[in-house]
């Protein structure tokens, strides 16, 4: 008896199962270009991000609506990966589209991008603050109206002679910065589960500088 009210009571709340669930999935946007010249870019480095976690969980993307999508279950949680194909100055679009499809909460986003401030391969997550200047960040403060959101900076640094800026963001990686890179997408992908599974703040607690 005991058991069929329970089961008739949380039947009776269908709409606190469904909110359960909403907070378990998480949105991962990794910021980039489409096109293979833009592939091996400081620019790309949110896909580079997400390819990494995709070929470390043997994860395969699909072309979609607005972009290219893959899903990851860990820990109870649903992470869903998005690389825009939209071109990074419209990345909102896309992200707008797929938060609402997938009825996931904003506090449950994440934008992954580079940093032109931020030494080579360090890591800052914040919970919300400006586009910084960059187009992709600006287009989706746009789309959502809103600057609090979630996002992860990856430093690409600025070793760049004035007026050059363009060309070093959409340039490759260096020989030194290619040797580096493997140890700090690690790390990348150790935070984007950390995020889903300890929450925002642990996460800026235990990653951010490193």
């Amino acid at each position: 008896m005991l058991k069929f009210l329970s089961q008739l009571f949380n039947s009776s709340h269908p709409s606190k199962a469904v909110e359960t669930n909403t907070m378990k999935k998480f949105l991962i946007v990794g910021l980039g270009n489409i096109g293979e010249k833009y592939e091996n870019t400081r620019h790309n480095i949110g896909f580079k991000i997400l390819d990494h976690l995709a070929k470390k969980e043997d994860l395969n993307f699909e072309t979609q609506k607005l972009g290219d999508l893959t899903s990851y279950k860990f820990k109870g949680r649903t992470f869903i990966l998005l690389k825009p194909s939209t071109y990074m100055n419209l990345s909102g679009k896309a992200v707008l589209y797929w938060l609402n499809k997938e009825k996931i909460a904003p506090e449950n986003l994440l934008i992954i991008t580079d940093d032109l401030n931020l030494p080579f391969g360090s890591i800052r997550l914040k919970t919300k603050g400006s586009d910084g200047g960059h187009n992709g960040l600006k287009d989706i403060q746009e789309k959502l109206n809103t600057t609090k959101y979630n996002r992860f900076r990856f430093g690409i640094s600025s070793k760049f002679n004035k007026g050059s800026q363009v060309d070093y963001v959409l340039g490759e990686w260096d020989e030194e910065e290619c040797d580096n890179l493997p140890e700090r997408l690690d790390k990348s992908v150790e935070l984007i589960k950390s995020f889903g599974t300890a929450g925002i703040n642990n996460t800026m607690n235990s990653f951010n500088g490193k």
